[in-house]
Order: structure tokens, then C-alpha cells, then sequence
């Protein structure tokens, strides 16, 4: 089974769906997708998790999937975030000076694909 990390680093919307829709696909796919929010994605969080919003669904479906493996401590801080994460009840991520190490996911195997 291949391992996967889909990292978003941008604070796009619609890039951020992609993020979805891929590891969504690649979890029926067979393989072992997980996303992370890093960066100014963390911001999506908020957006993501209302309701009303409009990819609320997909987000919702793929952390009922179990496909959210964290989101950044240290930018979920800097940037206001990190109420909202907290409220999702995400894991904080940030073995790395506040960030997560991606050198652990190449250490489990995972092969690291960034947006």
C-alpha cells in the first residue's frame, strides 16, 4: 500500500479542494492519504468547517475518512487560526520549532506532495 502526504501550504480555496478530492481518491484507491494543513491552508480550517460553506461536504467527509493528520501549531498561531483548528478538535502538529517534521513522514515512508 503506498503511503501519502498531501501538504497545503496555500490559503486557496479551490487549491485546497484538490487536496481533498486527491486524497479522497487515493484512499479508495487503496493507499494511505493524509493531509496536512500547513502554512496559510491553516486558515481554511474556519471556512472549511461551517456549514454553510461550500466544500463543508468534501471537508467533512474526508476527516470523517480519517484523512486530516494535523495542522501547524506555529501558524495556526501566527495566523489567528488556531482557535478554529482547536474547535475541529485537529491534532497540532510542531516537533520541528512549532511546525511539523516532514523528515518523519519520509521516514515512514510517505511520499510528500505539496500544494
Amino acid at each position: 500500500m503506498s503511503k501519502v502526504l498531501l501538504v497545503a501550504f496555500r490559503g486557496d480555496l479551490l487549491c485546497f479542494v484538490h487536496v481533498l478530492l486527491n486524497a479522497l481518491d487515493m484512499k479508495e484507491r487503496g493507499a494511505d492519504a493524509r493531509i496536512l494543513f500547513e502554512g496559510a491552508s491553516v486558515t481554511l480550517v474556519a471556512p472549511l468547517a461551517d456549514p454553510s460553506g461550500d466544500f463543508h461536504k468534501l471537508y467533512a467527509k474526508a476527516k470523517a475518512a480519517g484523512l486530516i493528520e494535523g495542522a501547524c501549531r506555529a501558524c495556526s498561531a501566527k495566523l489567528g487560526a488556531l482557535e478554529a483548528v482547536q474547535a475541529e478538535g485537529l491534532p497540532l502538529l510542531d516537533e520541528m520549532n512549532g511546525h511539523p517534521a516532514l523528515g518523519r513522514y519520509l521516514a515512514e515512508g510517505r511520499t510528500i506532495l505539496t500544494f
